[in-house]
């Protein structure tokens, strides 16, 4: 059958809304499942994309003689659009690996899809610790940092700064609940107490109901358990009616995207834990040169970690000398992540890549020195401080 020319049109234009590359039989397929225009857009999104794309070209374009393709979709915050997209390409792409993006909601849902397609599924951006303990899979990786890392560097430093009484700000899906209910732990575990929560949709646009109810309770700090725009609105709105002046914010999960959005007047003096920093040595601030050369910013934890866990999948791939995902995933946990990213990373039996996690307070303007000189380094949590015993995990996997 002939194909008119408007059947043409619609085809190139689904093409352009999903952002999917044709994949030939032969290559090896990567897939990017990330939110691309939401709320986490500026985390990961593009220059995730990019960091991807650099990883590829670093590592020579194919492996094992065959061309290396990136596929990418914007999972739109939405769980069924994630899930079903790894399954189409799973079924009709050829699909090796997926890098997952932003959302832990849309993280589960895909990783159920990648135990029934054994395809490796490296979760970075989604932080709910529950993708390596109850919704572990043989395929899940969580590459960058997860709530109980974050918990255990934010939470506690304040805590044991005398901030005891926690209200907390909520992202209203399993993100928030999960980053919640691990700051709770490390909050009580410090001689704290958790005095109350609000539950906030993802998206809001207007906090100052949600602020009001945190100004009421009479706590001491003002837990945000939410990320991205989120987490950047709710401060500036907090700032504006100036709560921050009565209670204390607490940054469960920041990044320098935000920290930039915010302005160091207003961000100036928060903790926040993250995983990676582009000003940390001479081997972050060298990628970070390179990547600020595409993308005119500096790169988030995410956005390195995006390029680091390609890396570290295609060595995988040329070492195990397939694409077979569970022979893959014995070779990823076998190798260690010595790289811009981390110094002696690993992944352990439930999905974990340990690595050191660290302790960041956002600078004053007067200490800041020079464009995005945004952090000074409070403290360093070696990897199983940061993440806890493989013990202590919940995984099936893991034999007791």
């Amino acid at each position: 059958m002939k194909r008119t020319p408007l059947a043409i049109a619609a085809g190139l234009a689904v093409a352009a809304l999903f952002g999917t590359t044709a994949a030939r039989a032969a290559d090896v397929v990567i897939g990017d499942i990330d939110d691309l225009s939401g709320v986490y857009a500026d985390v990961i999104g593009q220059g995730g994309i990019e960091a991807a794309k650099m990883a590829i070209a670093d590592f020579g374009g194919t492996v094992l003689g065959r061309k290396i393709t990136l596929l990418t979709v914007d999972h739109q915050n939405k769980p069924d659009v994630g899930a079903s997209k790894f399954r189409e390409w799973a079924d009709q792409n050829g699909l090796n690996m997926v890098l997952g993006g932003s959302n832990t909601g849309v993280s589960v849902a895909m990783a159920k899809v990648a135990s029934q397609k054994k395809v490796p599924f490296i979760a970075i951006g989604a932080a709910g610790s529950s993708i390596t303990n109850a919704d572990c899979t043989p395929y899940n990786v969580h590459y960058a940092y997860d709530t109980t890392a974050l918990a255990n560097g934010t939470a506690s430093v304040i805590t044991k700064q005398g901030g005891k009484s926690w209200y907390f700000l909520t992202a209203d899906y399993a993100f928030g609940t999960q980053l919640q209910e691990a700051a709770t732990k490390v909050v009580v575990a410090n001689g704290g107490k958790a005095i109350g929560s609000v539950r906030v949709p993802l998206g809001t646009t207007d906090f100052s109901s949600f602020l009001l109810q945190a100004q009421g309770s009479g706590g001491q700090v003002l837990g945000l358990a939410n990320a991205g725009n989120d987490f950047t609105n709710s401060l500036k709105a907090a700032n504006e009616f100036g709560i921050t002046k009565t209670m204390k914010p607490a940054a469960l999960l920041a990044f320098i995207s935000d920290i930039h959005a915010l302005g160091l007047k207003t961000a100036q003096g928060l903790y926040l834990t993250d995983g990676w920093y582009w000003d940390m040595n001479d081997k972050t601030r060298a990628w970070s040169k390179r990547y600020f050369e595409i993308m005119k910013k500096e790169p988030t934890m995410n956005q390195a970690a995006y390029y680091s866990a390609t890396i570290q999948y295609l060595t995988a791939v040329k070492n195990a000398g397939t694409t077979d995902g569970d022979k893959v995933m014995a070779e990823l946990k076998k190798l260690k992540v010595n790289d811009m990213f981390a110094t002696g990373g690993y992944i352990r039996a439930d999905g974990v890549m340990v690595h050191d996690m660290y302790v960041m307070q956002v600078k004053t303007p007067a200490e800041s020195k020079y464009p995005w000189d945004y952090y000074k380094l409070i403290s360093t949590m070696k990897g199983e401080e940061a993440f806890g015993s493989l013990s202590d995990s919940t995984c099936p996997l893991v034999k007791k």
